[in-house]
């Protein structure tokens, strides 16, 4: 018996010893720090049905031995996608994966049993456990891709076979990992090679000059603000993204919850995929338009003294100017801005770290700023700035916190920021 047969009788599968849900089948990885092989046993002795090992010496035949457990839940993954014969929208990018992976699915949910990615479920482990999550009965799948380096969204588009593929964007993300920018470029342009090779189809932004280069001679549809399968153009008058949406039979409005005139491309990206799978435009609009922020990614929160934007999961340069530009054009009276370390960007950290200061210093905000982490430490600042948030927090226990303010919380998700809130 293979792995992935056992998997077909199975209630679902684990690779965590302390959860076991009766009748599963157990993966037993190994990390720097634990072992899985150890605790097969104990897994079968706590419900699982099956258990796939790649160490030691069992007679019990509830236990599988492969060469290498990772590539056989991987192997196990991949024929799975091929037995539900579904699409699957492959999804990656430098920001944005997450918003537009959520507002995918609230789109599709609609018309279609539709399964997403989640939380940040998007690695060499994370897709392939969330390949294997997918319901039996879903009609439709978005699979998130994440990546650091070259060659993991070749191995993760090998292994989820997506039908459809969109590319968010090339921002300065993973610089370290993946070499540069002209790197990023490369390694999320895995997913065009994938889809070349595959004879399947990319969702472009028809505004975006890389896309339409990356994914020429790919079949593909798209959006823009003047060509596409549908067009937009934004008609936001506050902080939170509106964009009009036109098709070939009729215009309409989506008045977001999303904070960010970034977050208009989003909403376009969101309306064009409910349009290639012909989900009617009321729906469409419905489900944009009730989808709140979650998951600490520009999500507004109430404090007992304060508004807080909190977007404390991630950062890089690309979106940490983005949230910067924004959140000061529309909080310029009552803003105050908490701004965090980006990482992984390598060689390029003074340099981008600095740039961020400088815009910081262009748009006067001096006086309405805190600088986080040892990045920014370095940096020319000449306004507040400690070194993490602890040292942030016995300031404000002495001096008093802030009070009646708007305040964006960005930084990468290793600062901890939302520790924050308990003194907001």
């Amino acid at each position: 018996m293979s792995p992935f047969e056992a998997f077909l009788m199975s209630s679902g599968v684990t690779t965590d010893s302390r959860d076991i849900p009766i009748d599963s089948i157990f993966f037993a990885l190994k990390g720097e720090r634990f072992n899985g092989n150890d605790y097969a046993l104990k897994a079968l002795e706590l419900g699982a049905k099956y258990a796939v090992v790649d160490e030691g010496d069992h007679t019990d035949p509830r236990i599988m031995e492969v060469k290498s457990v990772l590539e056989s839940l991987q192997q196990c993954a991949k024929e799975y996608r091929r037995h539900l014969a579904i699409p699957i929208i492959g999804l990656t990018g430098s920001n944005g994966k997450t918003t537009n992976k959520e507002l995918f699915h609230a789109v599709l949910c609609k018309r279609y049993k539709t399964f997403a990615t989640k939380g940040n479920f998007n690695n060499h482990l994370g897709v392939p456990l969330s390949l294997l999550s997918i319901p039996k009965n879903s009609e439709l799948a978005i699979i998130e891709m994440g990546a650091n380096h070259q060659k993991e969204i070749s191995l993760l588009s090998s292994i989820c076979e997506p039908t459809i593929g969109y590319i968010t964007n090339f921002g300065k993300a993973h610089l370290e990992g993946f070499g540069g920018l002209n790197g990023v470029i490369k390694g999320k342009s895995e997913l065009y090679d994938y889809l070349r090779i595959a004879n399947k189809t990319a969702m472009i932004n028809l505004d975006d000059d890389i896309q339409i280069e990356k994914s020429k001679d790919l079949n593909h549809f798209g959006f823009g603000i003047s060509n596409g399968l549908i067009t937009w153009s934004s008609s936001s008058h506050s902080e939170f993204a509106k964009v009009n949406i036109r098709s070939k039979n009729r215009s309409y409005s989506i008045q977001s919850l999303l904070s960010g005139a970034f977050n208009e491309n989003n909403i376009a990206a969101a309306a064009c995929i409910g349009h290639h799978f012909d989900v009617a435009p009321k729906d469409i609009k419905e489900a944009i338009e009730s989808y709140v922020p979650k998951m600490n990614r520009a999500e507004w929160r109430a404090t007992k003294s304060n508004n807080v934007l909190l977007d404390a999961y991630n950062a890089n340069p690309t979106s940490m100017k983005l949230s910067i530009d924004s959140f000061s054009k529309w909080h310029k009276q009552d803003g105050l801005l908490i701004i965090g370390d980006m990482f992984e960007l390598g060689e390029e950290a003074a340099f981008e770290h600095q740039v961020i200061v400088n815009l910081l210093i262009s748009l006067e905000l001096q006086h309405q700023c805190i600088l986080i982490g040892s990045h920014f430490g370095d940096t020319d600042w000449l306004g507040l700035k400690f070194e993490n948030t602890k040292e942030l927090a016995a300031f404000w226990k002495k001096e008093g916190a802030p009070k009646d303010a708007s305040i964006l919380l960005k930084g990468s998700r290793g600062i901890a920021l939302e520790t924050l809130l308990e003194l907001l």
